[in-house]
């Protein structure tokens, strides 16, 4: 049954393969939980108290509030999936309490790390070494562009687009949405194409971004690169390629670009999720005024 259900999310659903193996591991857990504690071996003999016990067994064992949040949600899905084939009568997800969530902020890298960090590299017109000038163009997509990493590994040369410069980027749910960029990402894609096509006559891989061997990335080769470069240029604990993207709404923001426009930029399907960067911005402000308006300065404790 839970593979007509992940099929379903696959083909219908259009859901990458990694948030399918997501669900699919979710669904395996509660499977082994009910067939653990209680010897249920059927998702027609579920009821609402299974479901609880098996959240509130996940909570005693210290699992963060969002990995439950998702957790539940995979459950939800399931068995709505299964009442609207009719396979199921009671929906036992329903009206299950969902554990809160503490709002955490999204990590961004300061400035002038950003400013650091990108310094370091030689010029791309002058950069003659392939992995080099890749781990350039690849830190460089993602904090100025602020792709997720699957939409990095997913980039075609195809999808670029230097004489209007801008991107196609296939996000979340196959939906396309275009991404300007600057001069100086311009020239470094410049340069990379004609490196790239001068270290690999011989293979035609449709991926921008290649390996060191001139195959498609992966995902742990994109976060180890990120964090490899981070970790001497950021002082944040976090250093995953997200972080880069986040660094990119935060930095446009505070410079004052519109909300709904990074939200499109960022390819967000809400605004609430953009709204959240704002919370950066807004203490970023709390600090410019603390330390600039005369009536905002601390009180001297003297």
């Amino acid at each position: 049954m839970h593979h007509q259900f992940l099929a379903h999310l696959t083909h219908q659903r259009r859901l990458s393969e990694h948030t399918v193996a997501a669900y699919a591991n979710d669904l395996k857990q509660f499977a082994a939980w009910c067939l653990g504690e209680h010897e249920i071996a059927t998702t027609s003999a579920v009821t609402r108290d299974h479901v609880k016990g098996w959240l509130a067994s996940l909570m005693a064992s210290g699992l963060a509030a969002a990995s439950i949040r998702r957790k539940l949600s995979s459950l939800k899905a399931f068995y709505n999936y299964q009442q609207s084939r009719g396979l199921q009568q009671e929906n036992p997800t329903l009206r299950i309490p969902i554990p809160k969530l503490s709002r955490r902020l999204p990590v961004a890298v300061a400035e002038k790390d950003i400013k650091r960090l990108f310094d370091s590299f030689p010029d791309p017109l002058t950069n003659d070494h392939f992995p080099l000038l890749r781990d350039h163009l690849l830190l460089a997509l993602l904090y100025q562009c602020g792709m997720r990493r699957a939409e990095l590994i997913g980039l075609k040369q195809t999808d670029v687009d230097l004489n209007h410069r801008r991107l196609s980027v296939l996000g979340k749910g196959d939906k396309q949405r275009l991404v300007p960029f600057g001069p100086k990402l311009a020239e470094l894609l410049e340069c990379y194409n004609e490196l790239r096509a001068g270290t690999f006559q011989e293979e035609e891989v449709a991926a921008l971004l290649l390996t060191d061997r001139g195959k498609r990335m992966y995902p742990k080769y994109v976060y180890n690169k990120v964090t490899e470069y981070l970790k001497d240029f950021s002082t944040e604990e976090k250093k995953s390629p997200h972080v880069l993207r986040h660094t990119f709404a935060t930095h446009l923001l505070s410079e004052g670009a519109d909300l709904n426009a990074v939200k499109e930029l960022l390819g967000h399907a809400n605004l609430a999720a953009t709204q959240l960067y704002t919370h950066n911005n807004i203490k970023r402000l709390q600090e410019v005024y603390r330390q600039a308006h005369p009536e905002g300065k601390e009180p001297d404790d003297s």
